[in-house]
């Protein structure tokens, strides 16, 4: 039996905006006797909002939680964002308690019919904070953030329910290869004309020759195969002050494929060149020691990570150039990052030559 993505037909329980985030609402959808709420506008989130909401209680709030941080839908339209929204809510209620990954417990999540809008209750995830980035992060940051993914690819390896359990998410199909193949050759095209001499020549030859491959990278490059986050990154984690737990956000570009891709998308974006040369090896390896997976050695580890480069260009030009709100500059720059640092690791690992199976 497959399982399918519950949606919520009474409008009045799936928030919108954060005038909707009353006392009456949250109470509502928390069973609990809130009687104020303070609310505040959190992050930088493309294709979603969030807020941080303060919560009190008349007569005491028991198990309720002191602060929820509350994510929606944002954008008028919403037309290439919410299969996104689907995937994070399924995620959310089909699939986290499996994942032995570090991520906040949802106290609640609801999605219209048709998808567009969008409400998830979140725990707050307070004194961690999120990365950042345009700024990059140490090595030791990212040890302990690959060995958090580890917790989210192991319990759904090879999974049979990914297969064919899920009626919301599924393995990428022949004509979804290449439905995504046409739409990142297009993308490539606005990011690079958008961009110009922003772009060294090398980098905007690579992203071209990377998107010409996306179609049978996707095709051809599925086994192993778990749940992949797809956009796990700096901007997407939260990182304790004080310990190592690192805590995985925004689950919208969830999906069945080869792990591969989170793992050489979070090395690859989250260091600067040399010191990602340097810490890649190392980082590769603690990633497959906290895996631990039957008949899986560091050798396909390696090549995985090397094919899963090609995802960087992937979700970075997709994201720049779908993004639901305005264009800033610092936006601009950040993606500038990620696309140089995306590029010279597919050309230091000759990734472009492994799909293709050609000599490097």
């Amino acid at each position: 039996m497959r399982l399918s993505l519950p949606v919520e037909p009474d409008p009045s329980l799936v928030a919108d905006s954060a005038d909707a985030l009353t006392p009456a609402w949250l109470g509502r959808v928390l069973d609990a006797p809130v009687s104020a709420v303070r609310t505040r506008r959190i992050g930088t989130g493309q294709i979603g909002a969030s807020y941080r909401v303060q919560l009190d209680y008349a007569g005491g709030a028991g198990t309720a939680p002191a602060s929820v941080v509350v994510k929606m839908g944002t954008g008028a339209d919403r037309s290439m964002t919410s299969q996104g929204y689907a995937w994070e809510v399924g995620f959310y209620r089909h699939l986290a308690a499996r994942v032995a990954a570090r991520l906040p417990r949802c106290w609640y999540a609801a999605i219209s019919p048709d998808h567009t809008r969008f409400t998830l209750v979140l725990e707050d995830l307070a004194p961690s904070t999120p990365g950042a980035q345009a700024e990059g992060c140490t090595v030791a940051r990212a040890r302990h953030a690959v060995v958090n993914l580890a917790g989210l690819h192991a319990p759904f390896w090879n999974s049979p329910v990914l297969a064919s359990g899920l009626d919301w998410l599924a393995p990428t199909d022949a004509e979804g290869a290449a439905f995504l193949g046409a739409l990142h050759r297009d993308a490539t095209e606005v990011f690079t004309q958008r961009f110009g001499a922003a772009l060294t020549p090398a980098d905007a030859a690579t992203l071209r020759a990377a998107a010409a491959l996306t179609e049978p990278w996707l095709r051809d490059h599925q086994t192993p195969f778990s749940l992949v986050h797809g956009d796990y990154r700096l901007d997407n984690l939260m990182f304790h002050p004080t310990s190592p737990e690192v805590a995985a956000l925004d689950w919208q570009t969830v999906s069945v494929g080869h792990p591969g891709r989170d793992l050489a998308y979070f090395v690859a974006l989250s260091l600067p060149v040399d010191e990602r040369r340097a810490a890649e090896d190392a980082l590769v390896e603690a990633y497959h020691a906290a895996l631990d997976v039957p008949g899986y050695s560091l050798a396909e580890c390696r090549a995985g990570y090397r094919l899963g480069l090609l995802h960087a260009p992937v979700i970075t030009v997709l994201g720049c150039v779908y993004a639901a709100v305005e264009r800033t500059p610092a936006a601009d720059a950040m993606f500038l990052s990620m696309t140089a640092r995306a590029c010279q690791a597919i050309r230091d690992h000759g990734t472009l030559e492994a799909v293709t199976g050609t000599p490097a």
